[in-house]
């Protein structure tokens, strides 16, 4: 004798089946990203190992005071032109037209303006802490000059960019002065489109005779190493300048 059974499934019974294979799919979708997030290497705060900088250590550098609005004029300085060569800078950063650039520590906007006339069709976004160095910025801008540059107020650890809206980000002389530096860089790492770079400049830690205090100096390894938290290939190091790393990271197609 065969026995038949026969199963009756309510509506409810359906949305709920409906309701657990969509969690699953998300799941799916979700783990892969879960994995690629970048692991916080932590903060130690040693008053003990102290020197110059805030006494807060992030993968063995010591975090350096960050530069006031008060010191804008030096900033301005006029042999910042041969010290950092900043027309030379813009020009090795190969800009199209239309990019979308993020430069984080805009300060007195010393690069942005120089950035945004290398992209008539593209945008600056001047982010800084400091709501004094965007009000110079502001202050500068004018009809045929740095119209295209949108100033941002940013967090100690938030850019406070869009994900996906960037082609470039550059920092000039002020990723060692970030308080939160993992942040940071997560924050612009969103920000990055695929395939999107990060110049970074600092004055060279490795050589002993760049007169800058050494807290305001980064090595190459150093900052290889910071980058790669993120999983940020290094792409290149352009050393024509007299006293600072022009170092590139790349934001991997894909990730």
């Amino acid at each position: 004798m065969r026995l038949i059974y026969n199963f009756a499934i309510s509506p409810a019974q359906v949305n709920l089946m409906n309701l657990s294979s969509r969690l699953l799919v998300l799941i799916a979708f979700l783990l892969p990203l879960t994995a690629q997030a970048a692991e916080h290497p932590g903060y130690v705060a040693d008053p003990e190992r102290r020197t110059t900088g805030i006494g807060k250590f992030y993968m063995g550098r010591e975090i350096s005071f960050v530069m006031g609005h008060l010191a804008a004029d030096w900033l301005n300085r006029p042999g910042r032109i041969q010290e950092e060569m900043p027309d030379q800078v813009v020009e090795n950063m190969n800009l199209e037209p239309d990019e979308v650039v993020a430069d984080i520590g805009a300060g007195s906007g010393y690069f942005s303006f120089r950035i945004a006339e290398k992209i008539p069709d593209g945008e600056v976004l001047a982010v800084d802490i400091q709501q004094e160095m965007l009000d110079l910025i502001e202050r500068q801008k004018s009809a045929d000059r740095g119209e295209n540059i949108r100033t941002i107020l940013g967090a100690i650890d938030d850019p406070r960019l869009p994900e996906n809206s960037i082609d470039a980000a550059i920092m000039v002389d002020a990723y060692h002065e970030f308080s939160h530096p993992f942040e940071m860089i997560d924050g612009i790492y969103r920000a990055l489109k695929p395939g999107g770079r990060i110049f970074l400049l600092e004055y060279r830690g490795e050589d002993p005779s760049v007169p800058i205090r050494p807290l305001h100096k980064m090595t190459e390894e150093q900052a290889v190493r910071e980058m790669s938290v993120f999983g940020l290939e290094w792409t290149d190091t352009l050393d024509f300048l007299p006293w600072q790393h022009m170092m590139i990271f790349t934001k991997v197609e894909g990730e």
